[in-house]
């Protein structure tokens, strides 16, 4: 491969894969909107800020895309940049797409049908993150602080995945020409929220315990913790289609691109078994959010 650019380069997919792409001897250009100074191949990149997209774009010939975060229409701030991309004959694009699909947004399935129309550009569905259960993301934080999961979901279940194992499906697609245009990427197993609280509480000792709530609530404890209100509203109410059993889903993508299963939940649980053990609000915490 030459130079890659990874948009998102700093989370939790773009950071894993950055380090397999350096442990191949791959040239990254690692984009986000705080570039680390000691880093020689970061870049500053911010969807809002079309000024830092030439830069971010300049020598390279396949991507890495996450799209802006928390914002239920991305093509305004994503279609003008994948032209770019186009026009500057990038070869290979990999979208970090979504397995759910948010209610009244076409606008990130407008983003997966302009990907994928192009020839060697590809899209990652995938799903639920197993790092939404630690730290700093509001699902994890709520464990730590107060043992409890609050969901609208009900019993439904969701094929949680690693973000690792994200990366290096997308590391495999970014190093092979050809391949499908479209992927399903999840973990081995659907589970609940009640399934996942049991795997924390066996493998950890510490005791979670399920909440059901309805949609508004949660939309609200989204708010509250400092997501947009569209966007709150949105992913909350994705909640009403994986309690209707919409969202079980489970693909051997995984398995398939890096010859390797992904990662079980319980695997995930006992390697950051310590992240649900302090009690104390973090810092960063406002009061308003507490």
């Amino acid at each position: 491969m030459t130079r890659v650019l990874v948009t998102g380069g700093t989370g939790k997919t773009g950071s894993a894969l950055v380090e397999l792409l350096r442990g191949s001897g791959v040239p990254v250009r690692v984009g986000s909107r705080n570039p680390a100074a000691d880093d020689p191949d970061a870049v500053r990149f911010d969807w809002g800020d079309p000024a830092t997209h030439p830069a971010a774009l300049r020598g390279v010939d396949r991507i890495f895309l996450v799209p802006p975060v928390e914002s239920v229409d991305p093509m305004p701030m994503a279609g003008p940049f994948l032209a770019e991309a186009h026009r500057l004959d990038v070869h290979r694009v990999v979208l970090l797409g979504s397995a759910v699909v948010l209610p009244n947004a076409p606008g990130a399935l407008e983003l997966a049908a302009r990907v994928r129309a192009r020839p060697g550009w590809v899209v990652l569905r995938a799903s639920g993150f197993m790092q939404n259960f630690l730290r700093t993301h509001p699902l994890g934080e709520r464990i730590r602080q107060h043992g409890e999961i609050r969901t609208a979901a009900g019993d439904g279940r969701l094929g949680w995945i690693d973000a690792r194992d994200i990366a290096a499906a997308a590391f495999a697609l970014l190093a092979e020409p050809g391949g499908r245009r479209d992927y399903l990427l999840t973990g081995p197993k659907a589970l609940s929220y009640q399934d996942a609280a049991e795997i924390i509480t066996a493998r950890t000792g510490r005791r979670v315990r399920v909440v059901h709530i309805g949609t508004d609530e949660q939309a609200a404890n989204y708010r509250a913790a400092g997501m947009p209100a569209g966007f709150a509203a949105a992913l909350a109410a994705v909640e009403d289609g994986i309690r209707a059993g919409r969202e079980e889903q489970v693909s051997t993508a995984v398995l398939d691109l890096t010859g390797r299963p992904p990662r079980t939940f319980a695997e995930f649980v006992e390697e950051h078994a310590t992240e649900w053990a302090g009690h104390r609000p973090p810092e960063h915490w406002s009061k308003k959010d507490r």
